[in-house]
């Protein structure tokens, strides 16, 4: 609301409460007692009354006793003045005082009018949209003015081809001619999608930031609402504000939330969602023409949307925001690190060789956890050695050096991530290995990290069967060395077992059932995904399926267990260097398959010697003693 109404407000309720407070006093006194005419006769012919003052119609007085009464009747008559000079009654006479009517009304009507003037005001604020109790059909749509738009598309990297699509938009908006001059039409709705992270909310603020016209930017979930109706109302008004601001951009984020598959949902009735959606796909293209009007839309849930609106004529295009490659990763650390003060040591392209898989937002929270390290050791810029644990800190997980482990917990952690590494050694179909860890990390109380050498868009059989094979390595490992197993496998167990029902019925790669796909693709997406699965093969191909699963996991593991037995000594002296040096890098493992000694480890920095504190004078000290020699200051050892 705004404020000069509320100072308003605040004035009207103080002002009432005092005329209330004035209203109380002046109407009830607690020595007055009101007497009807004929009462106050009988007290005057009694001779109870000692005095009496006359005003108009009103009579107020006060009894021989000390109490006053009050009451009404003809004070002009001659009856009363001869009673009351028969008993000696002193009476004054008061002018009629015409302030005193006024302010009778005054008090009878103004608090009345008052009431009367701020519900009118209320009523008007709240109508105009400032309140929530009467605007629940406008719309929340923010209109981003020039202050707000800092992002533009030299902030954006990586994602080359989506950003060359919306060019094209920003461009149509600032020369229609161009495009129409051959019979065209620039394109009603664009659709973005993408993972999370990859920078679909980035590249639609780059667009309001390059393009001059007005930019609405609404959430999906803003349409939806407990009152029914209010979505459908709130579509109406958000291209209601389009239309008058046209040419225009409206962005929807996460556009998912209210453009679900209809009929999906579980339970008749009326679905809010529903009418909300239906009013969404007029808007973008029914009877109306919404001329300059283009909506952008992100989700990171294509599979869920209706087809209605994935059509032409509404998202006429689907621009996908990939995950950036090799190239792409080195841009997006460049327009990141232009925030920070960098040394020159920094090689880009070696983090984003090591970074394969990395979204935007994983770049962006890798450079900021670097400048957050480089800054807690106060440094003056930001080394490779920064970026490098900055990079550890995001892949495995913080570090725990304060987890109290056993000596035998150290060396069974030690044989199991020995012998994840021993199988990504061995194996050349297998990632080459970027790290071992003992130090618990996360949830972890090791980690074995592989990175592939270049970015993969697919895999083959062999380079699935390597990564179950890797994953069974730790308890290869545990049942070679110990004869028992512990729990630490757990997770490798369940990432092995969702790769192999994947290979078998997804990918078909079984030998067995040959390239069939047990998977049915067209599930429901609205609620069903989580309370019904469809199942299109009977139970004797279901119990093939577990089968072959469970063969696929059965020879991955005697794979692995075979490398632990064939290379033991290759085992027991990477366990060795674990146990003494906690984290073992890609070319030490090298050297310890090869059967070489690795280099003695660096002795750890001593602390910078503290400087004595010297007296002013460092020969002498005058005290109350007279003068003492002072020695000079032993020297530090180091």
């Amino acid at each position: 609301m705004n404020p000069f109404y509320k100072n308003m407000m605040t004035v009207a309720m103080v002002l009432l409460l005092f005329l209330a407070v004035v209203t109380f006093w002046q109407s009830s006194p607690e020595s007055e007692d009101e007497l009807t005419y004929s009462q106050f006769l009988a007290h005057v012919d009694q001779g109870d009354v000692a005095e009496v003052r006359i005003e108009d119609e009103k009579i107020e007085g006060r009894f021989h006793s000390g109490q006053t009464f009050r009451s009404y009747g003809p004070t002009d008559s001659e009856y009363l003045l001869d009673r009351l000079r028969e008993k000696d009654v002193r009476v004054a006479y008061q002018p009629r005082d015409d302030s005193s009517l006024w302010r009778g009304v005054l008090i009878t009507w103004l608090p009345m009018l008052l009431f009367i003037g701020l519900w009118f005001l209320l009523f008007r604020q709240l109508q105009s949209g400032g309140g929530k109790a009467m605007s629940f059909g406008k719309s929340r749509a923010r209109l981003l003015n020039e202050s707000q738009q800092q992002i533009t598309f030299r902030d954006v990297a990586g994602i080359e081809e989506a950003k060359q699509e919306v060019e094209e938009i920003v461009a149509f908006l600032r020369d229609p001619k161009k495009f129409t001059r051959l019979g065209g039409r620039i394109p009603k709705g664009v659709l973005l999608v993408g993972a999370p992270g990859t920078g679909k909310t980035l590249l639609a603020r780059a667009i309001a930031g390059e393009a001059s016209v007005p930019f609405f930017s609404i959430s999906g979930s803003d349409f939806v609402e407990m009152f029914v109706g209010v979505g459908a109302s709130r579509v109406r008004d958000l291209f209601m504000q389009g239309k008058k601001n046209a040419p225009c951009i409206i962005f929807i984020d996460e556009i998912d939330a209210v453009g679900r598959h209809r009929g999906a949902g579980l339970g008749g009735g009326h679905d809010e969602r529903e009418q909300t959606l239906n009013q969404l796909l007029v808007e973008m293209d029914g009877f109306e023409s919404n001329e300059g009007v283009i909506l952008i839309a992100a989700t990171n849930r294509p599979d869920v949307l209706d087809p209605a609106m994935l059509r032409p004529g509404r998202f006429d295009r689907h621009v996908v925001v990939p995950r950036p490659d090799v190239r792409g990763r080195e841009e997006i650390l460049r327009v990141h690190t232009r925030r920070i003060v960098v040394d020159g040591d920094v090689e880009l392209g070696v983090i984003s060789r090591g970074t394969p898989g990395f979204s935007g937002a994983d770049l962006e929270n890798l450079v900021n956890e670097a400048a957050l390290i480089a800054a807690r050791r106060e440094a003056e810029a930001v080394t490779m050695i920064d970026l490098e644990v900055a990079k550890d800190k995001v892949l495995l997980g913080v570090e725990r050096r304060s987890l109290i482990m056993s000596e035998e917990e150290r060396r069974v952690t030690a044989y199991h991530e020995a012998g994840h590494a021993l199988v990504a050694l061995l194996d050349k179909h297998s990632d080459p290995v970027h790290k071992v860890t003992i130090i618990p990390r996360g949830m972890a109380l090791g980690m074995t990290q592989t990175l592939p050498t270049e970015d993969r868009h697919t895999m083959t059989r062999q380079q699935l069967l390597a990564r179950i094979a890797h994953a069974m390595g730790g308890r290869a490992a545990e049942e070679v060395v110990f004869d028992q197993f512990t729990t630490g496998a757990a997770d490798d167990l369940q990432k092995a077992t969702q790769l192999a029902r994947q290979m078998v019925c997804r990918f078909g790669m079984s030998d067995r059932l040959g390239p069939i796909a047990f998977v049915n693709e067209n599930e429901q997406v609205f609620l069903g995904r989580d309370l019904f699965h469809q199942r299109e093969y009977s139970e004797q191909k279901a119990r093939e399926i577990d089968e072959e699963i469970a063969q696929m996991l059965l020879s991955c593991y005697g794979r692995a267990k075979g490398y632990m037995v064939e290379r033991r000594e290759v085992l027991d002296r990477v366990a060795e260097a674990l146990l003494e040096r906690e984290t073992l890098e890609n070319s030490e493992l090298k050297i310890l398959l090869e059967g070489g000694v690795l280099p003695p480890l660096p002795e750890p920095p001593l602390p910078p010697p503290s400087k004595p504190q010297r007296p002013k004078d460092p020969e002498r000290i005058r005290g109350s003693f007279g003068e003492k020699k002072v020695p000079d200051p032993e020297p530090m050892p180091g």
